[in-house]
This record gives structure tokens, sequence and C-alpha cells, in this order.
């Protein structure tokens, strides 16, 4: 299942709600960058560990693995490669 399509709608919501109206490639940083702060980290991390059941009390937590789309992609895959999104 290509998870891409849904994790940009979530990404880009927090962009538009902090007036970010730059484009959003799969590569584009958006924390790193400082597009999107730590409550937005923190938005994505909830995100992904209901959507996905990844579990970050396991795997622990490091920015820069949700600091794009290709980025959370790999983590989904390499986190969770036998769940399916809830």
């Amino acid at each position: 299942m290509d998870s891409s399509p849904e994790i940009r709608a979530f990404v880009q919501n927090l962009l538009t709600q902090n007036g970010d109206k730059e484009p959003l490639t799969d590569t584009s940083s958006f924390l790193l960058s400082g597009r999107l702060n730590s409550v937005d980290a923190v938005e994505i991390v909830v995100f992904l560990e209901e959507k996905f059941c990844i579990d970050f009390s396991s795997i622990g937590f490091d920015q820069e693995k949700i600091d794009s789309i290709a980025a959370i992609e790999t983590l989904i895959r390499d986190a969770a490669p036998n769940s399916q999104p809830a």
C-alpha cells in the first residue's frame, strides 16, 4: 500500500496551518529546515503511531527519520513491515 498521499496530506495540512505555502516534494525537509516546529513533530509522531502502528518507544525518536515524506516512508517500511494502516 502506498501511504505517501495520506502522509503528504497530513504534512501539507501542518504546513498550511503554519502559513507555509512552499512546494512540498518527497525529499523536502520540513523539520530540520524549520518549516515545522517541535510541536508539529509531536503531531507527526502521534499520527504515525496511530495510523501506521509505529512504536517510537521501541525504535527511539530521531528527527531525521520524520523530516521528509521519503524518510517517513522508509521509517514505515522499516519499523512496521507487516503492519497495515489502522
